[in-house]
């Protein structure tokens, strides 16, 4: 008898959906046990579509990491909301998240009816339990099987680890026999310079607030290695629409800018495993989010 030409395991793909904010990046990075995605507050923080890999020793879990689904205002809205669509068209299962501690609503809706529909099983998550008493969740779940029939409800939080692995087995009973689509020491589909373009993103998302952080797009400019000292020496241009942004992002004497670059380059050096010199300047592109050829240059929603 011939010998399968690969492993056969239990393999496949699951979309991560919801609206912004819902807690998806916060599910995969848990998932996953490392930080592929980042994370914050502000809503539509996540613009690209990314995989991460849950590698088990009988099943890989590709885990889809989708931006927030939201009623677009410009080019970068399109994008990424397109963005989210592809994602959840060829996948085996849907994971429709919903925040349990913000009212099932419109937007839930909104989101479910673009993505969860279909002949894809869904499985309906109730995330961030660990912000809502049990009443509260019962409404949650209430409310949203109003939204979809799901083949499966998990109610989990990614901050405690409650429910993770009853996530994992909800979704290993729909997927199929296959190879494991990536190398088992892989984590995420990430390009290098996107990664550490979003981990500067995020250190401005959580620093500032009002309008500058839709406002904000990096772009990684040059990565050079130092092989005889071990070390990586990171240069990225921040990108804003006005100079009041601008003003804001630098901070008095440059005391922003500062603090972004001191704290991103905590999670450069633990992603690239040396010492790092992180060198950020900040610029002015008005109205980028309106301009298609900007936005793919940034790699946001299919610009990749």
């Amino acid at each position: 008898m011939t010998e399968a030409p690969y492993e056969i395991v239990r393999s496949g793909f699951v979309a991560i959906v919801g609206r912004p904010n819902a807690g998806k990046s916060t599910l995969v990075n848990a998932l996953v046990g490392v930080k592929v995605a980042i994370t914050s507050d502000t809503p539509q923080t996540t613009r690209h579509r990314l995989r991460a890999v849950l590698d088990r020793e009988d099943a890989q879990i590709v885990l889809v990491d989708t931006p927030g689904l939201h009623k677009p205002v410009d080019a970068l809205g399109d994008q990424v909301n397109r963005s989210s669509v592809l994602a959840a068209a060829d996948v085996d299962v849907i994971a429709l998240c919903i925040d349990a501690a913000a009212p099932v609503g419109s937007g839930d809706r909104w989101v479910a009816e673009r993505v969860a529909t279909g002949k894809r099983p869904v499985i309906l998550v109730i995330t961030k339990a660990d912000l809502a008493d049990e009443a509260t969740i019962a409404r949650q779940l209430e409310r949203a099987r109003e939204l979809v029939t799901p083949a499966a409800e998990v109610v989990l939080s990614a901050e405690t680890g409650e429910n993770l692995e009853a996530f994992v087995d909800a979704v290993l009973v729909h997927m199929p026999d296959g190879p494991r689509f990536f190398p088992r020491d892989m984590t995420t589909d990430q390009p290098l310079a996107v990664m550490l373009a979003e981990l500067v993103r995020e250190k401005v998302l959580r620093m500032t607030r009002d309008e500058v952080p839709h406002a904000v797009g990096v772009a990684l400019d040059d990565l050079v290695y130092d092989e005889g000292r071990d070390f990586h020496t990171v240069r990225a241009t921040i990108y804003v629409e006005r100079d009041s942004q601008k003003g804001i992002i630098i901070g008095k004497g440059g005391e922003m800018i500062r603090a972004v670059g001191t704290q991103a380059r905590v999670d450069i050096e633990r992603l690239l495993g040396t010492g790092v010199h992180l060198d950020l300047r900040v610029k002015v592109k008005k109205d980028w989010r309106r301009d298609a050829a900007q936005i793919k240059r940034f790699g946001y929603g299919e610009g990749l």
